[in-house]
């Protein structure tokens, strides 16, 4: 079941009337409650002059990973008459384009937003949905490669994915840049952090190093540290907060500059442009962190060349 809630925007119930003439957001995400993105999209909005409350109406839909409560939440805003819907990831704005065909959709961050099936192309979207694509399919030999530079002779990876997730083209970008880089993937989906502990035992001793997609909240993201590091298992990901939360390696786009983009979509569309003459945006900048403690703690020496090619590195 979604866990929802609304972003109080008037002093009791001062008059009501008024209150709807304000834009109406919605913005649905497949984490359980709120977190740092949330005040990411809400200081992009007040940068360009919104003031939640003053400007405009935020409704928050939250439904953990489940299809079913994301599904629910997004028919609930598209009943409310959002002039805009903000899906946070990949099945967030699956639900959403799921639920309607008219109302804008902003993609804040889908790792293949036309192999998703979400757009037409990033160049012309076409439809009713535009935004950012975390470009992750074009990262996917970058990331494999930073972990056979700590990792020469590496041969097996796991790849672990939400298996309610639209990740199938992903999955396949994914495999293509594993036989470049010449190691044999094995895929591990799981729905939620209960599943995580069956899907460690799932690759061990199959796996010599575990790639974490960007689906999962930090509080996940922490135990498949935990479990990473009981299993011994070297671990990359995309966002700079996996590596700050703890896995060994990231190279990848800020998660907390998606949602400020996204609030730049949000005001374009309730200005009158058409998410299908908007181009969808890749990252500008993308980060490495390097978890120096984590990679200790593996037994593994992390390259001068690459400690001095980092953003980042946490002792």
């Amino acid at each position: 079941m979604a866990w929802i809630a609304s972003l109080i925007v008037t002093p009791l119930a001062a008059e009501g009337q008024q209150r709807r003439k304000l834009p109406l957001v919605g913005y649905l995400s497949a984490r359980s409650g709120p977190g740092d993105e949330d005040e990411a999209f809400r200081q992009g909005l007040r940068e360009l002059g919104y003031i939640p409350g003053r400007d405009i109406v935020i409704e928050y839909r939250w439904a953990a990973i489940s299809n079913d409560g994301l599904r629910l939440a997004a028919e609930e805003l598209v009943r409310l008459k959002v002039d805009v819907l903000v899906g946070s990831s990949g099945p967030a704005v699956q639900a959403a384009k799921t639920a309607t065909t008219t109302i804008p959709i902003v993609i804040q961050a889908a790792a293949d937003p036309v192999g998703s099936g979400f757009i037409a192309s990033l160049a012309r979207p076409g439809g009713n949905i535009t935004g950012l694509s975390l470009m992750i399919p074009d990262l996917a030999e970058k990331q494999l490669e930073l972990l056979r530079t700590i990792i020469p002779k590496l041969s097996r990876v796991a790849y672990m994915a939400q298996a309610a997730s639209t990740y199938g083209p992903q999955l396949q970008q994914a495999q293509a840049a594993a036989e470049k880089v010449g190691v044999h993937l094995q895929p591990v989906m799981v729905n939620d952090p209960e599943g995580f502990e069956e899907a460690f035992a799932s690759i061990r001793g199959r796996a010599e190093a575990l790639w974490v997609q960007p689906i999962f909240n930090t509080k996940s993201v922490q135990k498949i540290h935990d479990l990473a590091l009981r299993e011994r298992l070297p671990t990359v990901s995309s966002f700079p907060l996996f590596a700050q939360t703890g896995l060994m390696l990231s190279y990848g786009p800020n998660h907390l500059a998606l949602p400020r983009r996204a609030a730049v979509y949000v005001d374009k569309i309730l200005k009158g442009a058409k998410p299908a003459d908007l181009p969808v945006e890749q990252p500008t900048k993308l980060e490495l962190v390097i978890n120096l403690k984590t990679a200790k703690a593996l037994g593994l020496t992390i390259p001068q060349s690459l400690l001095l090619r980092a953003d980042q590195v946490i002792q």
